[in-house]
């Protein structure tokens, strides 16, 4: 699917909005009226349609689109993991301008669009996307604009890879691919439960805390991406944190007993004043009285990974540190499981 070949006249509309520079306007509207434009506006019209539903509406795609942008990080991951390579994505929180994890995967002239929180509109545009991935709880104000410059798919929350998975699977003709990347997720998590139940015993399964130190307070969180990946591998919250929400503060030492649990996964920022309220708070007393303290399982754990990547990707390395953690194999070997 070519991208210089557009029907100019919308398009404009949309360009004159987000006020992307005159030179760029000349160039679509000049490659619009080339000869050779008319037999791929005659192919493109040929491609199938699909009709993707998503958290704000529904998109119409023809095609197979290449040319996707990526507004949030769990969308990057996700495309990354179809094959699919963006031509713009936001920056990371962590790790700029992209974690890690993904960067490689990324080609070198990736384009960088700001935050999620405030993503560059006019740099959108000017990459004659095929494709935009956002989210709701970022990008539902923005939605009619970006819906008018590509197809848009809005995901509910930014948490549900597996929903994210199957939509860009089918937006992008990668259906397959989708299917096949579930299958092997879920055969992972059914040998992990099998595995952790074989060399746990009683203990399993177990109520976990997911806590997150910063420089002025404590968090626990009762929902997020971790959660939804520890929820599928047998993990549950403890009774005291059967709240709504996305979890609570701590600001006091006093409330460490919140946290309790049989197992406490830790992540935090390498910034000194986290790292001094963490020394802080792990030698009081009441932190040495937690039940996962006391039978040491407490376990560090990449932020990266459990809060922030939010995709099929992300999901498979915090199963990674998980089967690390509790020192089961990896190998697919057990017959058993």
């Amino acid at each position: 699917m070519t991208w210089d070949c557009v029907i100019f006249s919308p398009l404009m509309s949309i360009v004159r909005e987000v006020a992307v520079p005159y030179r760029l306007a000349s160039l679509l509207r000049i490659s619009c009226l080339l000869a050779a434009c008319w037999p791929a506006l005659a192919a493109h019209a040929a491609e199938p349609v699909r009709h993707v539903a998503h958290a704000l509406g529904e998109a119409r795609i023809e095609g197979r689109p290449e040319r996707l942008v990526s507004l949030y990080q769990g969308a990057t991951d996700t495309a990354l993991a179809l094959g699919l390579t963006p031509v713009g994505v936001v920056e990371s929180w962590l790790e700029r301008p992209m974690y890690r994890y993904l960067r490689d995967a990324l080609p070198g002239d990736v384009r960088y669009l700001g935050l999620e929180t405030q993503p560059d509109l006019e740099a959108v545009a000017g990459l004659a996307p095929e494709l935009i991935v956002g989210a709701r709880y970022r990008h539902t104000q923005a939605y009619p604009l970006l819906s008018r410059i590509a197809p848009t798919l809005i995901a509910d929350t930014p948490y549900d890879f597996e929903t994210m998975l199957t939509m860009l699977g089918e937006a992008s003709g990668r259906e397959a691919r989708a299917r096949a990347l579930l299958a092997a997720w879920r055969g992972r998590v059914a040998d992990f439960r099998c595995r952790a139940a074989a060399h746990l015993g009683e203990d399993w399964p177990q109520s976990a805390s997911v806590v997150s130190f910063r420089g002025d307070h404590v968090r626990i969180y009762y929902d997020g991406f971790a959660w939804r990946v520890l929820e599928q591998l047998g993990f549950r919250r403890p009774a005291a944190q059967d709240g709504s929400g996305w979890g609570v503060k701590l600001v006091s030492r006093e409330r460490l007993p919140a946290m309790d649990a049989d197992a406490i996964f830790v992540f935090m920022r390498d910034d000194p004043a986290v790292l001094a309220l963490h020394r802080d708070w792990t030698t009081h007393p009441l932190w040495r009285s937690l039940e996962a303290v006391e039978r040491d399982r407490v376990y560090r754990v990449d932020p990266v990974i459990w809060n922030m990547g939010a995709g099929i990707l992300a999901a498979n390395r915090l199963l990674d540190e998980l089967y690390a953690h509790y020192g089961l194999a990896d190998d697919g070997e057990d017959a058993s499981c």
